[in-house]
């Protein structure tokens, strides 16, 4: 009987196959517990809600912290996840030197079409373990709440 172990990357090692051209910038895939996971494509309602939560964060958010969409932040080893979006603390160089990580992050967002089931089941448990302590989903047209301690730097959101 023979036995395989499928290979885990780092995020040092995925990384560099994005360096090295083995994964193109246009590329929807995304580092979750070592793997390499495709991601789904975009639905005509995750667009829609994803520009109304765009347009409703900047009027929130102002210059008092960072707004990212669809960008990678880091949970260490070996995650490389890409969330619809991340209100992230500012920093002067706007993360040129490193992707944001779990102390960075102020709210996590992610928007749940077609995706539900894999959130909830896999990246709502890795936030978790990573102490991401505000992750808000908007799924089948509601926003749902994960629980933890809210961060004292930013308002309550807004139903968008």
């Amino acid at each position: 009987m023979t036995i395989t172990t499928a290979k885990r990357f780092s995020i040092t090692e995925y990384d560099r196959l994005a360096e090295l051209g083995f994964l193109r910038e246009d590329d929807r895939v995304e580092l979750i517990k070592g793997e390499i996971i495709s991601m789904v494509s975009k639905g005509k309602p995750y667009s829609v809600y994803e520009t109304r939560l765009e347009r409703e964060l900047y009027k929130l958010v102002g210059e008092r912290a960072t707004l990212r969409g669809q960008q990678p932040i880091i949970i260490p080893d070996y995650s490389e996840p890409e969330p619809a979006r991340v209100i992230v603390k500012n920093r002067d160089n706007d993360y040129l030197d490193d992707h944001p990580s779990p102390t960075d992050i102020l709210l996590l967002i992610e928007i749940s079409d077609s995706s539900l089931k894999y959130d909830q089941e896999v990246k709502l448990l890795l936030y978790a373990e990573a102490s991401i302590s505000d992750y808000r989903r908007k799924a089948e047209g509601r926003w749902q709440k994960a629980e933890g301690k809210k961060s004292k730097d930013m308002p309550d959101a807004k139903r968008v």
